[in-house]
């Protein structure tokens, strides 16, 4: 089949985040033609180039999600005329009411305000599709105007009344670099079908690269698959609340009611979405994802790195010397010392390991660094410690795991539901549970094997890259199935799988006879 991949500042770029997991993806499926979508994030990825792509990587169209919209690809600079004016101005007018209207929490509301918000995106998206697109519109006078008067129209959201001119400008901007994909010319021309050529789309988060595939299932009917290993609204919250000293509060408001319901949108459209843990699914749940659509796909490493040390450990032959904490997953925190302090009160020569550079300063008795977390540094830890508080997939801990060490690790974001019973879970930052934790493994070797052998035998069960491709792959298939004929339906290829319908093969004709059956006593 062929899978249209929806990125944005990520793979193919050399420099992004989600590489890894789509790059495995892809290599993985080599049966299968991958076309790539990829929306840019700073000119310096850019600049940066690609990684290297496998050969059934057909196509990758690009696109700049900065800069003006003169410089992106496809027809999003352009002047409208009257006519494609007046459209414009009802459409956007619909999409201003939807993110400055204040709504209560009753769920009619809600529906009313997700109805109003999806009827002016896909008008939107009509408008770019006939008329050019919406680059120029969307910082126009005329979309300022009309910004304006709903931030000041009765009912409207409070932070969103004191409203000036600076503040129109930065949000007009800022919407239409997240509108850009609506723009693109990647929905199929007289030379190019685009991804009207596609079988199936694949969207990397449930942002911006996600709206080629709601446009794809809109104007051709293609299934449409999301996957999250971070949410995109909880990104977006976190990074605006750190840069929140930049934005006033009426650009924050509106911003955050347009993510909020781009995110709903896309969960409502998507036929199905795979969240990478529990905490991305219970996420995906507050924004409004159905949880019958939900499939958790977790990440997956490849387990041939770690093969040597997870079977020396598993034999008994590994370095273990029962002295050996690892610190992994971070840099040092204060409560590490409070921890190391305690260890050796109860056990003067026990060791503590960091991955990780030294931090300027004295450093404590019996604390040695390692650069890197290689399969031989989790060798030397007795016992594996997960830094801080995980809030994301906890990798440092599947990858003590596939070296068959026990761990120890807070309880916080995915970690019970990645360790289940194979490992120690104590409280955030609480260094005294930490402490006992870890010399109540110190002192029972047999306990430290029994559980690092059970973490070996889960963590290649359900984390390592095969598992990761053939779950997807399923998904892949079981998509397809549900839509076997496509537009083409009329002259399918007979070398593209499911291009045309099962039952247009059958031998005998399906048309029902008039005539009775023997047996109902015809003559």
């Amino acid at each position: 089949m062929r899978v249209g991949l929806l990125t944005e500042g990520g793979y193919p770029y050399a420099s992004g985040e989600g590489g890894q997991w789509c790059d495995q993806l892809v290599r993985g499926l080599p049966g299968h033609d991958f076309e790539i979508c990829a929306l840019s994030r700073r000119a310096r990825q850019d600049a940066g180039g690609w990684c290297d792509l496998p050969e059934h990587v057909r196509r990758v169209r690009t696109a700049p999600l900065w800069g003006d919209p003169a410089g992106a690809v496809g027809r999003a600079h352009r002047a409208y005329g009257r006519r494609e004016r007046r459209r414009f101005g009802a459409y956007f007018a619909g999409l201003a009411e939807a993110l400055t209207a204040t709504v209560e929490p009753g769920p009619e509301d809600r529906k009313t305000q997700a109805y109003r918000f999806a009827d002016a995106l896909n008008g939107l998206a009509d408008l770019a599709r006939d008329a050019g697109g919406l680059g120029s519109a969307l910082r126009s006078e005329q979309a300022l105007r009309i910004l304006e008067a709903a931030c000041r129209a009765p009912g409207s959201h409070p932070a969103a009344y004191g409203i000036r001119v600076a503040d129109l400008l930065a949000v007009t901007a800022l919407l239409e670099r997240a509108l850009r994909p609506l723009s693109l010319d990647w929905y199929g021309t007289a030379g190019d079908r685009g991804l009207a050529g596609v079988d199936l789309c694949h969207a990397t988060s449930a942002g911006p690269a996600a709206l080629p595939g709601l446009l794809a299932k809109r104007f051709f009917g293609t299934p449409f698959l999301v996957t999250e290993y971070e949410v995109r609204l909880r990104a977006y919250y976190l990074n605006s609340a750190a840069s929140a000293a930049g934005l006033s509060l009426p650009v924050r408001t509106l911003l955050s009611a347009f993510h909020r319901q781009l995110t709903a949108e896309i969960y409502a459209r998507a036929d199905i979405i795979t969240p990478g843990d529990a905490q991305v699914r219970r996420w995906q749940e507050r924004c409004g994802a159905d949880p019958g659509r939900l499939r958790t796909v977790h990440p997956g490493l490849d387990p041939a790195p770690y093969e040597a040390v997870g079977e020396r450990a598993e034999t008994g032959e590994g370095p273990d010397d029962g002295l050996t904490v690892l610190w992994a997953g971070g840099k040092a925190e204060p409560f590490l010392w409070e921890t190391l302090a305690a260890l050796r009160q109860a056990e003067p020569e026990v060791r503590m390991r960091v991955i990780g550079e030294p931090l300027p300063g004295v450093q404590p008795v019996g604390v040695s660094y390692a650069p890197a977390a290689t399969p031989c540094t989790y060798a030397t830890g007795s016992v594996v410690v997960l830094a801080g508080s995980a809030e994301t997939f906890p990798r440092p801990l599947v990858e003590a795991m596939l070296c068959g060490r026990a761990t120890v690790s807070p309880d916080s974001a995915s970690v019970r539901e990645v360790i289940g019973g194979t490992g120690l879970v104590v409280p955030p930052r609480d260094a005294g549970a930490l402490a006992a934790a870890c010399l109540e493994l110190l002192h029972d070797a047999g306990r430290r094997a029994r559980l690092g052998a059970a973490a070996r035998a889960r963590a290649l069960e359900l984390f390592t890259t095969e598992r990761h491709v053939t779950d997807f792959h399923g998904i892949y298939l079981e998509l397809i199935s549900r839509a076997p004929a496509g537009r083409d339906a009329a002259a399918p290829d007979p070398a593209v799988p499911f291009s045309r319908a099962a039952e247009s093969r059958a031998p005998i004709g399906l048309t029902p006879r008039q005539s009775s059956p023997t047996w109902a006593g015809r003559p």
